[in-house]
């Protein structure tokens, strides 16, 4: 993890998501990059394509507070900034540049201070193709990633999330493994004697990742706020799973991505 992304919008959580990030890459000796990209609250110039005063205030403002809390923490930075502030384009250009990255540090949307759309972060995760941390928009972030919970179903986005996560994982002081396989699908598994024995806790240990693993009940809903209620328990200070872009499937309660993102109080990191 060498290179991470910062996306800041203008809001009242700047501050916050600046600070996270600037930890990361000072630990893991990366180069932190800032995103400046917000809707233009100025309709007219969102239209035409250019900055309004309102936008080019905002990016001065953020550039300067993002100077002030990364000067002389260590840490190798840069400045970007999207020309304008047209909604489209600053959707798929934060989607574009999030593909050069090791990883990208967002906020969960607020609709009371963000200025950017509801699913932008969203669509960064599904289409970017990088892990994000999405930062709760309420609270303060003491740590990220040294008691850490993760989502496993066995299914191709949490893998991708796994490995994805690997590098922070392995710093963690403690991982615990919420298994949300039904107990009757791992029955079925050890029933068929001549199949692997497959443990995805074993394969983070092989990792030098001291992981612990528990089952999450079996339920036909309210997986998710099993889920977020658990790492609660655990007191923990970041969640790795899974994003997938499906609505509608009654053992998620809708899309376990979105219903995560509305409602999530720990800090997410996700991966498609």
């Amino acid at each position: 993890m060498k290179d991470i992304l910062v996306h800041l919008d203008g809001g009242e959580r700047d501050r916050i998501l600046i600070e996270v990030a600037r930890g990361l890459a000072k630990r893991h000796g990366a180069r932190l990059t800032a995103l400046f990209a917000r809707n233009d609250p100025q309709r007219t110039s969102a239209m035409a394509r250019q900055a309004s005063d309102h936008l080019r205030l905002a990016q001065e403002t953020g550039a300067k507070l993002f100077a002030q809390l990364t000067d002389g923490a260590g840490v190798e930075t840069r400045w970007w900034q999207l020309p304008h502030g047209e909604a489209g384009m600053v959707e798929g250009e934060t989607v574009f540049c999030a593909r050069y990255f090791d990883l990208v540090v967002m906020g969960q949307y607020n609709s009371s201070s963000s200025n950017v759309g509801d699913d932008l972060a969203e669509q960064v995760i599904l289409h970017g193709g990088r892990p994000v941390l999405v930062i709760p928009y309420a609270g303060a972030v003491a740590s990220v990633a040294e008691r850490c919970v993760v989502a496993w179903n066995a299914g191709r986005e949490a893998t991708r999330a796994i490995h994805d996560s690997l590098t922070l994982l392995q710093a963690a002081k403690s991982v615990t493994v919420l298994s949300m396989r039904p107990k009757s699908a791992d029955a079925a598994m050890d029933a068929l004697s001549a199949m692997p024995a497959t443990d995805i806790v074993d394969h983070l240990k092989a990792n030098g990742i001291n992981a612990e693993g528990e089952h999450l009940p079996d339920e036909n809903i309210g997986k998710m706020d099993m889920l977020l209620s658990r790492a609660c328990d655990l007191g923990a200070d970041l969640m790795v799973m899974g994003a997938h872009g499906q609505y509608g499937l009654s053992r998620l309660r809708g899309s376990g991505t979105r219903y995560v993102l509305k409602h999530m109080t720990l800090p997410v990191l996700m991966g498609n």
